[in-house]
């Protein structure tokens, strides 16, 4: 039971490269219509132009990026500590639904409301994970 912690790990990286793919699909077009020289894209912001629905995408992307990163190091702890619980794995993929429904706020409605609504389930997620790592401390 304990290495089934790990595969919302892999779901969510599977995921990630789902939006990369995304991103890519969706941005490469869209700049080649605006005709925008690749190297014009070294610098943060400058593919401001492009239209919204493609930049929410790589915004997306990125967020997968930020948060994340902490779910991933929670859960590792959880697994090297010896923590996992049944609990514990539900919490896990939770946290992986919930970043997959923002993901898909985000890039298709973005109603800032619900997209911080989702965020915040998944903030809730993480701090019970966090938490119930440090009662087995005491």
């Amino acid at each position: 039971m304990e290495k089934e912690i790990l595969l919302p790990i892999l779901a969510l990286v599977s995921w990630s490269l789902v939006m990369w793919g995304w991103m890519y699909a969706t941005r490469l077009p869209a700049m080649a219509k605006a005709e925008i020289d690749p190297q014009a894209a070294a610098h943060p912001g400058s593919l401001n132009t492009l239209p919204a629905d493609v930049r929410r995408i790589a915004d997306n992307y990125n967020h997968l990026h930020e948060q994340p990163t902490m779910f991933f190091a929670l859960v590792f702890y959880t697994y090297l500590a010896g923590n996992v619980t049944d609990f514990m794995v539900q919490l896990a993929w939770a946290y992986v639904g919930l970043r997959v429904v923002h993901s898909f706020m985000q890039t298709l409605i973005n109603k800032v409301t619900l997209r911080f609504l989702t965020f915040m389930l998944s903030s809730v997620v993480l701090m019970v994970l966090a938490a119930l790592n440090i009662l087995t401390l005491l």
